[in-house]
Parts: C-alpha cells; sequence; structure tokens
C-alpha cells in the first residue's frame, strides 16, 4: 500500500467527524471576530474624515450665521471654512465607498450644500431654514456613528461606545449655541426662535453631560474631562450661559442679549478644542476594545482547534508508528536538502556572481524514482537546477547592464566634454565681461559635478576611476583637488597637518572619495557656514577629517550609514536606497582602498567625516619637493599696470602676482602664494585656478608642467590680459574620453516674424491647455 493511501485511511474517519464540529464553532468565532475587525477598520479609516466634516460643517454653520448678521471681516473667514468644508467632504466621498454600510445618507445631504451656500449667499429666505440644513446634516453624521461603531452585537462594545455618541451629540449642542449667538450679530439680538433654540440646545448638553458621559467615563478620561470644566473657558461659557438665560431683555422684535456673550467665541475656541481631543480618546479606547476583543475571539478559536488536535492524537501514534521506514528515507533526503541549500547552493550562486562557470556535478540530479520520497528528491533537484539558472540570467544581466552603463557614462562623457570646451570659448570670447565670466564660471562648475556623477555611474557598475598619475601627490594637493570638483567650493578650508603623498595608483579614487563627501558636506549645512578638512598622520595610516556644521543626525541614524560606508552594500540594498548614491559610492572607493569611513557627530553638532588611508598609500615627500605650483589669475588693467611695468627679473618664480581680492571679476579668488615644501600647512590655501578662473581638477594626463597656457593679450593700453587657457580633454577620465564630436552647423533660420510670433502663440496655447488638463485630473 502507498504511503499517501496508508495515510488517508489512517486519518481519514477521525478527522472528518472532529473536524466537522471544530469547523462550525471555529467559522462562527471567526465570523464574529471578522466582523469586530471589519467595524473597527471602518471606524479607523472612516471615523477621522466623518469626525473632519463634522467639525468643519459646524464652523462653516456659524461663520454663515455671522456673515447673514453682518458681522465685520466675515467674508474671509467664511470662504475658509467651504474651503475646508470641501477637503473633508471630497475626503469622506472617497473613502465611503462601502454600499452596505449607512455612508449614502450623508452623501446625499452634502449634495444639496452649495444650493444653500447660494441661498446664503443672497439671503433668500429665513435664515433658520438655512442653518437648519447644516444642523441635519451633522446630525446624519452622528447617526452614522450611532449605526456602524456602535456595536451593537456586543453589550460590552456597546456600553464602551456609548460615551463617544454622547460627547458627539453634547459638542453639536454646544456649536448650536454658538451658531445662534453669531447670528445675533453686533446688534446682540435674537428672534424668539433662535432664543429657543439656545435653550434647548443648552438644557440638551447639560444633561447629555450630567447623565450619558460622565456616569460612563474611565478614571483617565474622567480626569482630563475634569480640567476641561474646570478650565477658565469652561467658567466662561457657563457664566454667558447663564447670562443669556437670566439678563436677557425681551424686545418687540426678539430678545436682546447681555453684553458678556462678546467673550463667548473666544472661549469657544479653546475649550472646543479640548472637547475634541477627548471625543478622539474615547473613540480609540472604544477601537481598542473592539481589537482586543478581535483577539479573544481567535484565541478562542485556538484553543478549540487545539483541543480537537488533541483528539488526534492517537491517529498520529498510528500513522508514526506505521510510516517508520520512511521516516528513514525522509530523513536522509533532509540532510542532503540542507548540505545543498546550506553550503552547495551559496558557492555555486557566488561563484556566478564573480563570473565563474559552474560544474553540473556538484548539483543535485533528477533520479527518476517513482515512490513519494523520491519524487519529492526530484522536485527539490529540479527547483535547484532553476534556481541556478535564475542566479546564472542573472548574472549575466547584471553584467550586461554595466557595460550598457558603461556604454551610457562614455556618450555622456563626451557631451561633458563638449560642454566643458564650449564653456572655455565662451570664457575666451566674452573674459571681458565679468558678470557674464561669473556665469560661465558657475556653468563649468556644475558641469565637474556633471562628470563626477559619471564617474558615480562608472564606479557602481563595477568599474574603477582611471587614475594616470605617475608620480606622488601632495596630502595638500590632494586635498586642494577634491575641494575643486564641489559646487560650493569656496566654503572649504583646507588644513594639511604633515608633510607626505599619496602613492600616483590611488589619487584619483581618494580625490573622488572626498569630493564626494565635501559635497554632501556643503549641501547638508548652513550656505553661510564653513566646511574644514583636515588631514595628519595617525598610527593606521593618513587621517582626513571633514566637519560640518549641518542638522543633528541620531545615533541610529549613524551607525546605518556606518553600516554601509564600512562594507560596501549589494546592489539590492542600492536598489532600495537608490536617492543616497554618495554614501554607496565613497563605500565602493573605500573598498577598494582599504579604507575605513566613519560617520559620527560634530562638536558643533553637524557632522564629521573621518577618513582612515591606510599606509601602504603613502609616501614621504622628499624634502626639497617643491608644491605643485598655483597658476596666476589676471587681474584687471587697472591693479595689473604697476607689475606690467616692472622688470621680469624681480617677480619669483614660484610665486603668483598680488592681486586684490576687490579687483577680480566676481567668483573669481586670487591665487595664494606658495609656502616651502617643509611646513605643513595649517591654514586653508585657495582652490588653484584654470585659465578661465575656475578652481583646478584632477589632471588626468600627469605632466612636470602646468597643463595650462596664457594667451598673449594683445598691444594696448585699453586691452584686458587674456584669459589662461586649458587643453581639452586634460580633466576627463580615460574611460570618457572619446573624439570630440564635430560640431552640428547651425542653419540660418528663414522663418518670417509672423511666422516666429504664430508658432509662439500656438506654443503658449498648448502650455495652458496641459495645465488645464493637469488642473483637472487633481483630486
Amino acid at each position: 500500500m502507498r504511503l499517501r493511501t496508508l495515510l488517508i485511511w489512517l486519518a481519514v474517519l477521525p478527522t472528518l467527524a472532529m473536524g466537522t464540529q471544530v469547523t462550525v464553532s471555529a467559522q462562527r468565532l471567526l465570523a464574529q471576530s471578522e466582523q469586530l475587525r471589519a467595524d473597527v477598520e471602518a471606524a479607523e479609516r472612516i471615523g477621522a474624515p466623518l469626525y473632519t466634516l463634522m467639525v468643519d460643517m459646524q464652523a462653516e454653520r456659524t461663520a454663515t450665521a455671522a456673515q447673514w448678521a453682518g458681522n465685520d471681516g466675515t467674508e474671509g473667514e467664511l470662504r475658509a471654512r467651504r474651503g475646508a468644508t470641501d477637503l473633508a467632504a471630497a475626503e469622506f466621498r472617497r473613502l465611503a465607498d462601502d454600499p452596505s454600510r449607512s455612508f449614502a445618507e450623508v452623501t446625499r445631504q452634502l449634495d444639496r450644500l452649495a444650493a444653500y451656500r447660494q441661498r446664503a449667499d443672497t439671503r433668500s429666505g429665513p435664515a433658520d431654514s438655512t442653518l437648519a440644513y447644516y444642523s441635519e446634516v451633522i446630525g446624519k453624521v452622528i447617526q452614522v456613528y450611532q449605526q456602524e461603531f456602535s456595536h451593537a452585537e456586543d453589550a460590552e462594545l456597546a456600553q464602551a461606545s456609548r460615551p463617544v455618541v454622547a460627547m458627539l451629540q453634547a459638542t453639536e449642542m454646544v456649536a448650536r449655541e454658538d451658531t445662534v449667538l453669531a447670528l445675533a450679530g453686533p446688534s446682540g439680538e435674537l428672534s424668539f426662535a433662535g432664543y429657543d433654540q439656545f435653550v434647548s440646545s443648552l438644557g440638551a448638553q447639560r444633561y447629555l453631560h450630567e447623565a450619558l458621559i460622565v456616569p460612563h467615563l474611565a478614571e483617565g478620561d474622567e480626569r482630563f474631562y475634569e480640567r476641561v470644566v474646570g478650565s477658565a473657558d469652561w467658567q466662561t461659557k457657563t457664566r454667558i450661559e447663564n447670562a443669556v438665560l437670566s439678563g436677557h431683555k425681551d424686545t418687540v422684535s426678539g430678545i436682546r442679549v447681555p453684553a458678556e456673550v462678546a467673550g463667548w467665541s473666544s472661549a469657544h475656541s479653546n475649550f472646543s478644542v479640548q472637547m475634541t481631543t477627548l471625543n478622539i480618546d474615547l473613540a480609540r479606547s472604544v477601537l481598542a476594545r473592539g481589537e482586543a476583543k478581535a483577539a479573544e475571539l481567535q484565541t478562542e478559536v485556538a484553543w478549540l482547534i487545539g483541543g480537537s488536535g488533541g483528539g488526534l492524537l492517537a491517529v498520529v501514534i498510528v500513522v508514526v508508528f506505521t510510516t517508520r521506514s520512511v521516516l528513514r528515507r525522509l530523513h536522509d533526503l533532509h540532510e542532503r536538502t540542507v548540505t545543498v541549500a546550506e553550503e552547495t547552493l551559496p558557492e555555486v550562486v557566488d561563484r556566478l556572481q564573480r563570473g565563474q562557470t559552474v560544474d553540473a556535478e556538484s548539483l543535485p540530479a533528477v533520479s527518476g524514482d517513482r515512490d513519494e520520497v523520491g519524487r519529492i528528491s526530484d522536485a527539490f533537484a529540479r527547483a535547484v537546477a532553476v534556481s541556478v539558472d535564475g542566479h546564472r540570467l542573472l548574472a549575466a544581466e547584471r553584467h550586461g547592464f554595466g557595460l550598457f552603463a558603461s556604454g551610457i557614462a562614455s556618450r555622456t562623457g563626451n557631451l561633458v566634454s563638449r560642454q566643458l570646451s564650449l564653456t572655455e570659448d565662451l570664457q575666451d570670447t566674452f573674459g571681458h565681461d565679468e558678470a557674464l565670466l561669473a556665469q560661465l564660471m558657475r556653468s563649468d562648475q556644475l558641469t565637474v559635478g556633471m562628470r563626477r556623477q559619471i564617474e558615480n555611474l562608472l564606479i557602481l557598475s563595477g568599474g574603477e576611476v582611471p587614475d594616470p598619475h605617475t608620480e606622488p601627490m601632495r596630502v595638500a594637493d590632494l586635498l586642494r583637488e577634491a575641494a575643486a570638483e564641489v559646487e560650493d567650493f569656496r566654503r572649504i578650508e583646507r588644513q594639511a597637518l604633515d608633510e607626505t603623498s599619496v602613492e600616483p595608483s590611488a589619487i584619483s579614487q581618494i580625490s573622488h572619495l572626498l569630493a564626494e563627501l565635501l559635497d554632501n558636506a556643503t549641501r547638508f549645512s548652513p550656505p553661510r557656514s564653513t566646511v574644514v578638512i583636515r588631514a595628519e598622520l595617525v598610527a593606521d595610516g593618513l587621517s582626513v577629517e571633514i566637519e560640518d556644521r549641518g542638522p543633528r543626525v541620531s545615533p541610529e541614524r549613524y551607525e546605518e550609514m556606518n553600516g554601509r560606508l564600512h562594507q560596501a552594500p549589494p546592489y539590492s540594498v542600492l536598489a532600495q536606497n537608490a536617492h543616497r548614491l554618495g554614501l554607496f559610492v565613497v563605500g565602493h572607493l573605500a573598498d577598494q582602498l582599504r579604507a575605513t569611513v566613519t560617520l559620527r557627530r560634530s562638536v558643533y553638532g553637524g557632522t564629521c567625516a573621518v577618513v582612515v588611508l591606510p599606509g601602504n598609500l603613502l609616501v614621504a615627500t622628499a624634502p626639497d619637493a617643491p608644491s605643485r605650483p598655483a597658476p596666476s589669475v589676471p587681474a584687471p588693467a587697472s591693479a595689473t599696470a604697476p607689475a606690467a611695468t616692472a622688470p621680469a627679473a624681480t617677480a619669483p618664480a614660484a610665486t603668483a602676482p598680488a592681486v586684490s581680492p576687490r579687483d577680480l571679476p566676481e567668483g573669481l579668488e586670487p591665487a595664494a602664494e606658495h609656502e616651502p615644501a617643509a611646513e605643513p600647512e595649517r591654514e586653508p590655501e585657495p582652490a588653484l585656478l584654470t585659465g578661465a578662473g575656475l578652481p583646478s581638477r584632477r589632471a588626468k594626463t600627469p605632466a612636470p608642467v602646468p597643463a595650462l597656457a596664457v594667451r598673449p593679450a594683445p598691444a594696448g593700453p585699453a586691452t584686458r590680459p587674456a584669459l589662461p587657457e586649458r587643453v581639452p580633454q586634460s580633466h576627463i577620465a580615460d574611460q570618457l574620453r572619446a573624439p570630440r564630436a564635430p560640431e552640428t552647423p547651425v542653419r540660418p533660420d528663414t522663418a518670417t516674424p509672423e511666422e516666429v510670433a504664430d508658432a509662439w502663440a500656438d506654443y503658449e496655447q498648448g502650455t495652458q491647455t496641459v495645465e488645464e488638463e493637469l488642473r483637472r485630473d487633481q483630486p
């Protein structure tokens, strides 16, 4: 007899008998639990919008009464209240989509809102009938609370929900008093019907508080209620109500209320907020009880099923003794499965991710057994094969995506190269215009940022930042190069406390890593604050600290970010945090350099990034090795005239001409004189400037002489000094360097002025049409 047939014969008869009984009882309890959960879910989903709609309708009713009475400055208040009511009504209509509940009556009442607003604006008909419409809608809202969220099928929950409904009714009575007093207007006179409504509302709300609310409040809610009714605003409310009852005067046309009602509005706006808080707390308490009741019913079902399971214990014992021989085979199958799942399959996946081949003999094979255990083994072997094929396809797609990203980066790099070349040409052509030159410098710096983002794409796609340097670079020059890559480089203060150099093969990677951290520091710190980067030798190598004064970050957030920086995260994590590519780039670069990057809170309240580079990336700086010369920046003619007449032999070769900062074009900085190589840099140095006056960036083609050449200025007293020229494509990665595509010649425009005007009119009309469609599509 087959195992499946044997187990069926041994288990089916007692299971059917006991299972039927358990099923009937469990279904009844689960249905009750599901109903409670559905009520709780509906209350959480609809209750808040419905309560907001009621409060907004009450406020609009009071504002309508105030405008009807002729109070000053009520038009703006009424427009605001109507807008709030429309938003609440739209939210309620969106959520109240269950046809089985009693939301349709409220929706039908809201359909008449526009008509009654028009009657209020035109003052057609009596005010009482218009205001009665608002009271009717609010009454329907309270009725929905009574029918849908009172849990009438459960006595305990019904008892707990009574104070909630009573509080809603009492709040409505107080709101009606507010409306009646607002209708009195500047004259302070009520109609007889209005006075009767005030008196009835006052009596109703006092009865609700004394008979239906206070006796049913929990201990905590009762203390909060006592604080509310004992407040000065509630006492003012009570005093005004008593004054209206006892101090009114009868006139020919109505009832004149006493002057004390002037303080009603302020007191009502204060204690109504406290009552709203109490209403919300009571509603949440009822919802919590409903959720607990549903959980109790589910627990009861679990106990029922557990007890019934005990009755099936005898059947289980018989089945166990009958299937002992099969269990041994299942145990062997389990051992093989665990070995494949914990050892073989992870090793195969790791090899596929590294691009290596997989030996098919190491995987489980299909044996073709006909019994149940053999079929399970074959099914597992097929599942492993499908999993391996999926990982192989995923690895191929990842490799293809890396090639695709590299291709995109190459094309984009070509465009960036052309953009930089075009910017250089514009700087040379329009360098005499200081304002335009500053804007061109800004454009050039943004283009440099684009280049760094392209290099980020190369790093994240599996590549590396190319580093063509052949000679070590001083740490001071490396900090300057990293700062020049940042858009807001003028706020960066550099301090190289020790004289050392960095291996040529790691210069570009370290510079890119520091540039990403500096860019993050300048973006998340106040615009006028300074970002300090400090480098000094430590026991483990070179320590570089980047300190900003940005917003505070929680310790948990620091722990999360440091976890990504200390170990390059997988691409699955990258896909979930695509908006934080900077951390991933820094993590990958740190992993390649075997460096550590740690973020912690700064003493100034901001963030301090500590980068520790290993000692094998450092080389000693020769005592006579000069620092990289800073190219001079041409000054205006008025500032450079004395220098031009001085003999050439009197100017040192390693210094730049002294130029006053105020004489430079906007956005330029003067080049500082170089200090001796043996002196550590304690003060921040200004960034090196290119020929166009821009900060120097990484030189992708190292050379012993600067790659900048100064074009000689034509003779003449009125001409300005020529701008330095930058060698094309000298600051771009080798992977991104490509032949410059020829510029497309711009053909002359043959359109007439009338055709241009017609095209512009068509463009504006199309834009307006799209904007109108977008506004209509918005909820």
